[in-house]
């Protein structure tokens, strides 16, 4: 029962950490709470699971420190990754956007991670529970499958998002109990909801997908470039989840419904035309949703009755629509969590806990969160790699 190198939670970060220990021959043990291992890996990307970014930088990351990152993706690159992935001759291909996906499925990960833990002699149990941890010389493990120490303790546990998966507030507990600082943890990558008002007069609308620019208003942040989706509960689709992350209560989010046009010129072009704002803006627009977007913002009336300080007004609402969301469908659906803990804890060369000798921190359940396109799983597999080389 006494081990090198405990990690607790079997998925992308856990075992990618085990794998790179194994190989350096150290004595390595992975406690899985779930049946199975890699979860999340297998759900994601649809099934195919999004593995990487060809675009990956410390840019693509929130976090407290924004500097943290670098050092652990710099020494753990996505060429890293795709070479393991053509070494376990697994088919790829490139979506949009950089991000890679399986051919196949999820499970060809999985196996690939299975493989290498396999080879580098890794040790996996599953179903095994932690009931309580402590630290004298040496970390004590007692778990419903006996009692295990070790030198080195790696929290690999994610965060709270996707809690049907099995996701819990473990890492965060373990991490308290050692008197380490927690950013708050709120869900990230996820769907944004509306008041009951707004939500009432867009319900006609479920399912209309919109290619747009949106952005945080009054805050420091990315603008994201890609469809948005109207649900029955509110927005989604990958440009709200991306700014979904930076999203604070309270305040609007700015939608650019066209933003590869000069809307004030072609309202101003077609201005003495007797054709009317909702079918003009119907030609670049969904149908219903122009005529939706004319009953709340601007009526629809012959372009010629507009006069041009009505048609700045209507081109700016067009081009900066600002809604405020009422909160987010939560954890539940949020694809990652943002927040957690604090990476002034942390050595961003290994992922140690600066005042815990021996204690790791990697993956989702520290303060590192990648936009949407696969930069989570780069994470996983540069902060699994870089703790994996020092424990």
């Amino acid at each position: 029962m006494n081990w090198d190198v405990v990690i607790i939670g079997g998925g992308a970060a856990g075992l990618f950490c085990a794998i790179e220990a194994g190989k350096r021959r150290r004595k390595v043990l992975v406690l899985e709470h779930s049946e199975r291992v890699g979860k999340k890996i297998a759900i994601s990307g649809g099934g195919r699971c999004n593995f990487t970014n060809i675009h990956t930088s410390p840019e693509n990351f929130l976090s407290a420190n924004p500097h943290f990152c670098k050092s652990a993706l710099a020494r753990y690159t996505p060429a890293d990754f795709i070479s393991l992935v053509e070494k376990h001759s697994i088919r790829y291909h490139e979506k949009k956007l950089g991000q890679l996906f399986c051919d196949g499925s999820s499970q060809q990960i999985i196996d690939l991670l299975l493989g290498e833990c396999n080879a580098a002699k890794v040790e996996i149990r599953l179903g095994c529970q932690v009931t309580s941890l402590q630290k004298e010389t040496s970390f004590t493990i007692e778990t419903n499958q006996g009692t295990f120490t070790s030198s080195s303790l790696v929290i690999a546990t994610g965060g709270l998002s996707i809690a049907p998966l099995g996701a819990t507030d473990f890492g965060y507990r373990v991490a308290r109990q050692f008197g380490l600082h927690i950013e708050a943890p709120r869900p990230g990558l996820v769907p944004l909801t509306l008041t009951s008002q707004m939500q009432k007069q867009l319900s006609r609308l479920s399912g209309i997908s919109i290619d747009s620019l949106v952005s945080c208003c009054g805050q420091d942040s990315p603008e994201f470039r890609e469809n948005i989706l109207i649900t029955h509960r509110g927005l989604s689709g990958p440009a709200i989840l991306q700014i979904s992350s930076y999203w604070q209560r309270e305040t609007p989010v700015s939608i650019n419904l066209l933003p590869d046009e000069n809307v004030l010129d072609l309202l101003s072009s077609d201005q003495s035309s007797d054709m009317e704002l909702a079918n003009l803006l119907s030609r670049r627009l969904p149908r219903r949703f122009a005529q939706a977007w004319c009953e709340l913002y601007a009526d629809s009336k012959p372009l010629r009755q507009f006069n041009s300080i009505e048609l700045v007004a209507i081109s700016k609402k067009l081009q900066d629509m600002q809604i405020v969301p009422s909160g987010t469908e939560g954890f539940k659906k949020a694809e990652v969590t943002a927040g957690g803990v604090s990476t002034a804890e942390l050595s961003s060369r290994t992922m140690e806990a600066r005042r815990v000798s021996g204690l790791y921190f990697i993956g989702e359940v520290v303060d590192v969160t990648g936009q949407l396109g696969g930069y989570n799983f780069q994470w996983a597999w540069a902060s699994g790699y870089a703790a994996g080389k020092f424990v």
